[in-house]
């Protein structure tokens, strides 16, 4: 086994647009549970809009890729605002049930092929970068050092993600210690109090639902830089690593979902490493490295029953976490 190689593969997840994106839609869905105490299990769909509303805006409608990607953040607010107005005045479960049926929607809609023009059905959709590598400041060449080694177009890449991670966490972090973040934290423990005082719970419900979609549809955007759009990629088992990650790191903080996001792709890219080399090296002779590969999936199942278990609060999280109202 190279061993070499494995944790040079697994270092480099540290900084790849896949752990940044999951960071992003795991700090939205911690605006949605974490803060607000909303069930959202349609993370995918929402990075899906973002993903397809990025590329659509340039590959159909000729966009700059800024522009384009305010087309993306957009969709998911109106998603968002479609999702809130039947559900938000009922129980939790409800947003849970509409969410994820409308993510199930929404990527059947992206594969069919009546819209094949547009979305490119099981294809997806490429080529779409140009105005986003012409942005590029950076000169021609190679950079970093050890598994962190790109090129000009790989850093730019990075770079973007970065930012609009650190821009995502200032603003989360800002809202959840101002009078908005405290209602929020109130209604999340007891919304009957909350509406007690006055409060419009409903449109904080809706702030919250919209806040947290665009910033997963950010997550989507970044997601979809460096390659291309795939369908395949927006199923259901998104929504549940995303989940794995915030309770990772811990559902109601600013930094434990980024924390979670790194930790989770880590162990993810480790064992999508580890576990074929094992099977050829002849430590797990009864599964073929096919298998092998697929089986990290099942050992992420298994973390987040244990997490749910035995860790709830997440590695940041505060089992003693006091909400005050002002």
């Amino acid at each position: 086994m190279n061993w070499l190689q494995i944790f040079d593969n697994t270092l480099s997840s540290i900084l790849s647009p896949a752990t940044m994106g999951y960071a992003l839609a795991a700090l939205g869905l911690a605006m949605h549970f974490g803060f607000g105490g909303l069930l959202n299990m349609g993370v995918a769909g929402f990075m899906a809009l973002g993903a397809y509303g990025y590329a659509i805006s340039i590959l159909t409608f000729g966009f700059p890729w800024w522009l384009a990607a305010l087309v993306g953040l957009a969709a998911a607010a109106v998603f968002a605002l479609i999702l809130g107005i039947p559900t938000l005045r009922l129980r939790g479960d409800y947003l849970a049930i509409a969410t994820i049926a409308a993510a199930e929607v929404l990527r059947l809609l992206f594969l069919t092929t009546q819209f094949e023009d547009v979305t490119g059905s099981a294809d997806g959709l490429a080529g779409y970068h140009g105005s986003f590598r012409e942005a590029n400041p950076i000169p021609e060449g190679t950079y970093g050092f050890g598994p962190w080694t790109y090129n000009e177009t790989g850093w730019w890449v990075r770079i973007m993600g970065l930012l609009t991670l650190a821009f995502a966490v200032l603003v989360v972090w800002m809202l959840t210690r101002s009078p908005w973040g405290r209602v929020m934290k109130g209604i999340r423990e007891d919304e009957d109090a909350i509406r007690s005082l006055g409060k419009n719970v409903f449109s904080y419900k809706m702030q919250s639902l919209v806040l947290g979609g665009v910033i997963m549809a950010a997550g989507g955007v970044v997601y979809a830089l460096p390659a291309a759009v795939a369908p395949g990629v927006y199923v259901t088992s998104l929504t549940f690593f995303v989940w794995t990650a915030l309770l990772l790191g811990g559902a109601a903080t600013v930094f434990g979902p980024v924390l979670g996001s790194l930790i989770f792709w880590f162990i993810q890219t480790f064992l999508a490493n580890v576990l074929p080399a094992l099977v050829d090296a002849g430590v797990l002779p009864f599964m073929s490295s096919t298998q092998a590969g697929t089986l990290r999936f099942i050992l992420v199942g298994v973390a987040l029953m244990l997490l749910v278990i035995f860790m709830p609060q997440g590695i940041l999280g505060d089992k003693k976490e006091l909400t005050f109202v002002r």
